[in-house]
């Protein structure tokens, strides 16, 4: 069986990287752009959606205007590396709406999580009432982001 990405032509492609770009093209500009009809672009959305190769269509939002300015990357190490405890793990890390990305890793640590805040005061108070009572967790280690480079770059294929 091919890899459902083979299944994509080169309509479809573009369809998925004009959305990934801008999300609010209607469906008759994003039909003109690709040079199909109104309705066969939207029959062909409609199964890139239903497929499941576009996830949500949602608001960028700049992040300093909502008083959220200040990136953290923090490397978590459990206690241990057991099937529970990443379970335990992330099921409560799913709650917290601080935390923007976590990711199960290999290497140093089990997880890294990416949090917005509004200034290290606020990490701070987050790290000591949350972050380290997270089930499980034995040591934490934070990395501010001086700059962000690239953050959230479309998917290129």
């Amino acid at each position: 069986m091919l890899p459902l990405a083979l299944s994509l032509d080169r309509v479809d492609r573009q369809i998925l990287r004009l959305l990934q770009r801008d999300g609010r093209l209607t469906n008759a500009e994003l039909a003109k752009r690709v040079n199909v009809s109104p309705a066969t672009c939207h029959r062909r959305t409609q199964r890139l959606f239903d497929q499941g190769y576009v996830r949500a269509v949602r608001a960028e939002i700049a992040p300093e205007r909502v008083d959220r300015g200040v990136m953290a990357v923090v490397g978590v190490v459990l206690d241990r590396s057991t099937p529970e405890s990443f379970a335990a793990f992330e099921k409560a890390v799913i709650e917290l709406p601080f935390i923007l990305d976590c990711h199960l890793v290999a290497g140093d640590f089990d997880y890294f999580l990416k949090i917005r805040v509004r200034d290290i005061a606020d990490f701070s108070r987050l790290l000591g009432e949350q972050l380290i009572a997270l089930p499980g967790v034995r040591q934490t280690r934070t990395f501010f982001v001086m700059k962000e480079v690239i953050d959230n770059a479309p998917l290129e294929f």
